[in-house]
């Protein structure tokens, strides 16, 4: 095969492929090393973390096939946070102090008020 007669989307997509082939066969390499590191402790009776420390984590990459990362939702997502901020006349508009700041905190803040004025003072 010439390189040279190659055109560049060609070249790219010859490059994908070797990098997919070195990646698969580092992969394969490398759990089959680990397999014949496993037997040999598993012949002397000891397991793979006793003979390498932290050995445990890369037992269980080897043991368990590749899978698609799943994100999952926060067990915390939709809670309510408590008002840290309340409107000085209204007391129905308050605030958590996180996320976007609302009209009337921009209003405040605008007027060159301190924002630690309408702090809910806690109870203690």
């Amino acid at each position: 095969m010439e390189l040279a007669k190659l055109s560049l989307t060609e070249l790219r997509r010859l490059q994908s492929k070797v990098e997919t082939e070195i990646r698969r066969r580092s992969d394969t390499a490398r759990r089959d090393l680990l397999k014949k590191i496993q037997k040999l402790a598993a012949e002397e009776g000891l397991s793979l973390s006793d003979v390498i420390p932290g050995a445990n984590v890369a037992e269980k990459k080897a043991a368990a096939p590749k899978a698609k990362r799943v994100v999952k939702a926060s067990a915390k997502k939709g809670t309510r946070v408590p008002a840290k901020y309340r409107h000085p006349e209204d007391a129905t508009l308050t605030w958590s102090g996180r996320g976007r700041k609302p009209l009337w905190v921009e209003g405040w803040l605008g007027e060159g008020k301190p924002l630690d004025a309408l702090l809910i003072q806690q109870a203690a």
